[in-house]
């Protein structure tokens, strides 16, 4: 599970996948799959949260990395490329962001 908190001495990606509520279940399927089966297993992978909208056309994906490097290879991987490819076929548009955490708030 993510933990959240600034200053953290990792990388987090903000994924945002547009989609359509018929392409929504697919799409988190194969998210699942991705995680399970391979990006759960590379080098630097941390955790990460899967979200989806009410309306389901937009899916989420919240992860945090050790480095910046880490991602970036899990994305350049053959596998990852093809598994790209398919997502690609189920979203209107798919967008990384690395960002940074500034600040975090809690209730009380």
């Amino acid at each position: 599970m993510p933990n959240i908190k600034k200053g953290a001495e990792l990388q987090t990606v903000i994924t945002t996948f547009e989609t359509s509520p018929g392409s929504c279940t697919d799409l988190v399927e194969d998210l699942q799959a991705a995680y399970d089966q391979f990006i759960s297993q590379q080098p630097g992978f941390i955790a990460a949260a899967l979200h989806v909208n009410d309306a389901q056309t937009r899916v989420v994906n919240y992860s945090q990395w050790a480095r910046r490097e880490d991602f970036q290879a899990m994305l350049r991987s053959d596998e990852m490329r093809a598994r790209n490819r398919r997502i690609n076929e189920l979203c209107r548009s798919f967008e990384p962001v690395m960002i940074e955490v500034v600040d975090t708030f809690d209730a009380g």
